[in-house]
């Protein structure tokens, strides 16, 4: 892998539901929402945001991880392991699922974060950003213009 990857998914989870879904048969196209980690209490916020969106439709919800690894590690070797960070994304995963919904995370280690998050979302993917509401302009708004500017369509929680 070079040095200045976006980004290449390196660990993927699917967090089940407790309800089961009875599978269509006419094989209806899954909505995919997908939730981009920023805090821990603006990414619940963002999987509720998304399991009210998702509710009685045939949608599926993914939290999304970009972990910055610095230059001087090996990309596949972060600072922080990928283990502790599956510990906590998969604890928050089915915090904000509450069982709904089944919940598929994604870790994406890379250099640039958006760089990944544009190589990982297709154009007219649904992604929501949690973050505080503020009249001035924070790093989840800016996140959220240029997630737009490459095609997202981008809610806010």
């Amino acid at each position: 892998m070079n040095s200045d990857s976006g980004g290449t998914p390196v660990i993927f989870w699917k967090v089940p539901s407790i309800q089961t879904q009875a599978a269509s048969k006419d094989h209806v196209r899954e909505l995919e929402i997908n939730v981009i980690l920023t805090d821990q209490e603006s990414t619940l916020e963002g999987l509720e945001t998304a399991r009210h969106l998702a509710h009685n439709l045939p949608a599926r919800i993914n939290l999304l991880a970009f972990q910055h690894v610095p230059l001087p590690f090996p990309l596949a070797r972060p600072p922080v392991s990928v283990a502790f960070t599956q510990g906590l994304l998969v604890d928050l995963a089915q915090r904000g699922a509450q069982g709904q919904f089944e919940t598929t995370v994604r870790l994406y280690l890379c250099r640039n974060r958006r760089r990944a998050m544009v190589q990982a979302l297709k154009p007219q993917s649904i992604v929501i950003i949690g973050g505080r509401r503020r009249w001035w302009r924070n790093k989840e708004w800016e996140l959220g213009r240029m997630l737009e500017s490459s095609g997202c369509q981008v809610i806010h929680a």
